[in-house]
């Protein structure tokens, strides 16, 4: 079976300096907040973009509660989101103790739709937090605007967006804050969890550093209410060798979505959409079919591991469904829920591979 993604792909690709830099950790003695944890938010920082920090967390879950928290948000406060995102998007948000409010899809780039958002802005409004989903760019400059004029702070969830960018300029660098999940899944994954946030502020930066270890000063005084949300350095220094390889193989993955692109055009199907201006990271290869569910069986048949990447969109879901604002008005949402089918996409994929699932989509359409 031809996987949907695959990490082990991604070690094996860049073994020998990956086993070189968890030897290099093992052998150095300190295996918590140090020297490659430091390293690794200082390369992640200069991979965005000049004047910027990074600060590296135990997940993107963490990383979304952390920015809410070094804002001040928290219990009332309301934060704008899709419901077309990682339950990890909702988890974060109520794990700051704000309260998510979901907000419909755009349907050609599946992301947050700035009207939506309008819609859902009430008195308790206090940030919105948009998410590149896929990899996908979401509209940032409307979105920026829409905070700026009704006084909201925005946070970018970019954990499936590493390298994405909108007229040349990466995501996560748009907003105040930004949220990386570096899971072994993400275009940039380590061997297990760990997550980056990226800011503008220095005083930020080390203000969070201090919410991430119990609220530690310099002299270990809890001086505010922490957590434990550390980056191990063997995670850091796994993460610092996948930085390197970070563009190009978002550059494959985005040459697998055009050789797909081109093989599909003629097909009854809908593809990933992109604007001229954008760069997208290509996370996931999303199309749209009306028979979605006998176009999966067929895949797997054919030893293709197409996916229903999330099956259900998080209003839908029993821990979430009927008590989150804005729930019962996301037509584009569950429409796009009733088609969409995830084809394999990691930079690993070799040209026998993409040639067997090119085949095996166009085949089943060609049957009668």
């Amino acid at each position: 079976m031809i996987p949907f993604g695959d990490p082990f792909a991604s070690y094996q690709a860049h073994k020998q300096e990956v086993d070189g830099a968890i030897q290099r950790v093992l052998d150095s003695g300190w295996y918590v907040l140090g020297k490659e944890v430091n390293a690794f938010e200082d390369e992640f920082a200069s991979f965005h973009g000049e004047n910027l920090y990074a600060v590296g967390v135990a997940n993107g879950t963490d990383a979304i509660a952390l920015c809410l928290r070094s804002l001040g948000l928290g219990l009332g406060d309301e934060v704008i989101t899709p419901s077309h995102t990682a339950v990890a998007t909702i988890a974060g948000i109520e794990q700051a103790r704000c309260t998510p409010v979901f907000a419909d899809i755009d349907p050609l780039s599946r992301c947050i739709a700035p009207q939506s958002i309008v819609e859902r802005i009430g008195p308790k409004t206090r940030a919105i937090m948009p998410v590149h989903i896929y990899g996908q760019p979401t509209e940032m400059h409307k979105i920026l605007e829409l905070g700026n004029a009704h006084k909201l702070e925005v946070i970018e969830d970019c954990s499936q967006a590493h390298g994405a960018e909108i007229n040349g300029q990466k995501v996560g660098t748009f907003a105040k804050f930004a949220a990386f999940s570096c899971y072994p899944t993400k275009n940039l994954g380590g061997t297990g969890d760990g997550g980056v946030i990226l800011c503008h502020s220095k005083d930020f930066a080390n203000k969070i550093k201090s919410l991430r270890q119990y609220g530690w000063n310099e002299q270990r005084e809890s001086i505010t209410v922490g957590n434990n949300s550390r980056l191990d350095e063997l995670q850091a220094a796994i993460l610092r060798v996948k930085l390197k390889y970070l563009s190009q193989d978002n550059e494959k993955r985005r040459s697998i979505a055009q050789r797909y692109n081109r093989a599909f055009k003629n097909l009854p199907i809908s593809l990933p959409s992109q604007n001229t201006n954008e760069l997208h990271a290509m996370h996931l290869y999303v199309i749209e079919c009306e028979k979605r569910d006998k176009l999966l069986d067929h895949l797997r048949s054919k030893k293709v591991g197409a996916s229903l990447h999330y099956p259900l969109p998080v209003h839908k879901q029993a821990a979430y469904a009927n008590r989150i604002r804005g729930g019962d008005d996301l037509s584009a949402t569950e429409h796009f829920y009733q088609k969409n089918l995830t084809l394999p996409m990691f930079p690993e994929l070799n040209e026998e591979k993409i040639e067997h699932i090119i085949s095996s989509v166009i085949s089943w359409f060609a049957s009668p």
